[in-house]
């Protein structure tokens, strides 16, 4: 609304006007709304009618808004243009309000100042963002789709592919600087660091120098990255290195935990992994070797059956166990614990290659659970079903068919040619003593640490929290669908699992800031629902709510509760999310 003035016979008249958009003669028009009469006449009732009835327009805008209703023409012979694309979403509004708050925009617009490529990398990088959790795909796919958000992505697909290369260069630092925002914005408890590692395949025949054959996790017979992952005590991704395919999961961590401890301000640390992890060097090099006053400790997961002798022992005998209750264990019980201060001794690899024995004074948690005891028979059963039928039927298998099951099996060779069971030099048996040792530690499992004050409990807990950095890998991989990847350059390899990364942190500040009531793929998907058909020119027509995006709005301070949209009410909304 506006107010109006103009010159009647002399003298000056006042009304109010809206204007509106002649769609026939495709012209701006105004109408007159209300009628105020002469500017003398009302100066007798007002000290300043001007001023007064602009402020009343104003009020009968903000109204009108409020309650606003709108005349639609509808013609039903009216068919689709070729294309058409009148679907949009506007739930990443969310994604984009963290995106700011993580202050990715001046980061990236700061790191581009001084390069001479005239591209936007914050809206590239927005973009790939963005997809990534909305709709993961090809960097191709991604281009060709940013037309279903309220945006304008002014670069081509060349444009995005050479900013990947930028996007590389600047992934350390940049890994670095969102950590001090998380740490600012949202808060960060780094006093527990959780790591551990996966590894992504590409569908190519031939390794090269980074994708290299590696014992995949999915069991794949692909060339492989691996990718070592740290995270803070809320499960909040803290940083991550990519290594060639053939690395062990063991040779990571002191790469990655020596990155966190140098550079993120993290103070003291208890660092969390499993047996994969636990090396006499990893132990060694966290506890800062024999001068470092500092002692990062550690809790990690330890083999029973790799273990000594000694420790074997002191797993099977039944003495000291306690039950749940806190009383002695009694023979047919579910579960039972037991705890032990001991020094173990590790071997260490020193400087120029020689190996010295150190000892470390640890807590032992050892528990035996019937639940993982029927877990691990049940899931050696169909190996152990497969070793009985190489004994009996040897010409059905080659050497990759025996994988598993060929521990339980004696006298077996293969030809070096054909990879075939060679028979009839020995004879196959099925090694019942190998079963029956392997069966001795079912259900049992052992923590180790360096925290000999902290309670039991405590330790079983904070242990437990490392399901959250393998639900993390489950995200990257499944709903960011971060493999298989289709990049062959390593620096575009790199920019494409900085944006994963970027994409899972944002992810997992949003369940964080909806109190982690809703798994990763529920936000996903709702997010996604959050989107509108283009009813008019200037209008948008929602159809979808529910108590997880009202859950989400509330919390980003984001009204998703509106039916209808004003093209006008739509960027509002944006600007005010990226201001947040």
């Amino acid at each position: 609304m506006n107010l109006n003035i103009s010159n009647r016979k002399g003298r000056t008249y006042l009304y109010i006007e809206r204007k509106y958009w002649d769609k026939e003669k495709k012209q701006s028009r105004s109408v007159n709304v209300k009628t105020l009469g002469f500017l003398d006449e009302l100066a007798k009732q007002y000290s300043d009618p001007i001023a007064h009835f602009r402020e009343v327009a104003r009020v009968m805008t903000t109204e009108e808004k409020a309650n606003a209703k709108q005349t639609l023409t509808l013609d039903f012979s009216e068919r689709l243009d070729m294309a058409s694309q009148r679907r949009f979403n506007l739930g990443y509004a969310v994604i984009v309000q963290v995106f700011h708050q993580l202050g990715l925009d001046r980061f990236l617009n700061n790191k581009a100042r001084h390069e001479n490529f005239d591209y936007n990398t914050y809206s590239i990088m927005k973009l790939l963002v963005v997809s990534r959790l909305l709709s993961p795909g090809s960097k191709k796919k991604t281009f060709e789709e940013r037309g279903r958000y309220f945006e304008s992505f002014n670069f081509t697909l060349a444009d995005l592919y050479r900013a990947l290369s930028h996007f590389a260069a600047i992934g350390e630092e940049l890994q670095r600087f969102l950590s001090e925002q998380v740490a600012a914005t949202y808060g960060r408890d780094t006093h527990i660091v959780y790591y551990d590692v996966t590894n992504y395949y590409f569908e190519i025949d031939r390794e090269d120098a980074f994708r290299k054959w590696g014992k995949g996790k999915e069991g794949r017979k692909n060339p492989i990255v691996q990718m070592g992952l740290a995270m803070d005590a809320d499960g909040i991704p803290l940083h991550y290195e990519l290594f060639p395919g053939n690395t062990l999961d063991k040779q990571t961590f002191r790469s990655v935990i020596g990155e966190v401890r140098r550079n993120y301000n993290t103070g003291r640390i208890i660092a969390v992994a499993d047996m994969g992890i636990i090396t006499g060097d990893n132990i060694y090099y966290l506890k800062g070797g024999d001068r470092d006053t500092r002692k990062n400790g550690y809790i990690f997961s330890f083999s029973v059956r790799g273990g000594t002798d000694d420790f074997k022992d002191y797993v099977l005998s039944e003495a000291g166990y306690m039950g749940s209750d806190g009383k002695p264990a009694e023979t047919d019980a579910d579960f039972k614990i037991k705890v032990r201060h001991t020094l173990r001794d590790i071997f260490v690899t020193m400087q120029g290659g020689k190996t010295v024995k150190k000892t470390v004074d640890e807590k032992q948690v050892v528990f035996w659970s019937r639940k993982y005891a029927d877990k691990a028979k049940a899931e050696r059963e169909s190996i152990v079903k497969k070793a009985q039928d190489i004994v009996n039927n040897p010409r059905g298998y080659r050497k990759g068919s025996t994988y598993g099951a060929d521990k339980y099996i004696k006298g077996l060779t293969f030809d070096k040619n054909t990879d075939e069971i060679i028979q009839g030099t020995t004879v196959l048996s099925f090694d019942t003593e190998k079963l029956k040792e392997e069966e001795k530690y079912d259900g049992y499992y052992a923590i180790v640490t360096s925290e000999l004050d902290m309670p039991t409990q405590e330790i079983i807990d904070t242990y437990r929290g490392l399901w959250e950095i393998e639900e993390s890998f489950r995200i990257s991989k499944g709903t960011l669908e971060a493999r298989p990847i289709y990049l062959s350059l390593e620096d575009h390899i790199c920019a494409h699992m900085l944006t994963c990364f970027i994409s899972l942190l944002i992810l997992r500040i949003i369940q964080k800031k909806t109190d982690r009531h809703f798994p990763a793929q529920q936000i996903v998907d709702c997010l996604n629902e959050i989107s509108c058909a283009q009813e008019d020119e200037n209008l948008f027509l929602f159809d979808y709510r529910s108590p997880l995006s009202d859950a989400i709005g509330k919390a980003f301070d984001i009204d998703f509760t509106r039916k209808r949209l004003r093209l006008g009410e739509i960027k509002k909304l944006l600007a005010s999310a990226k201001k947040s």
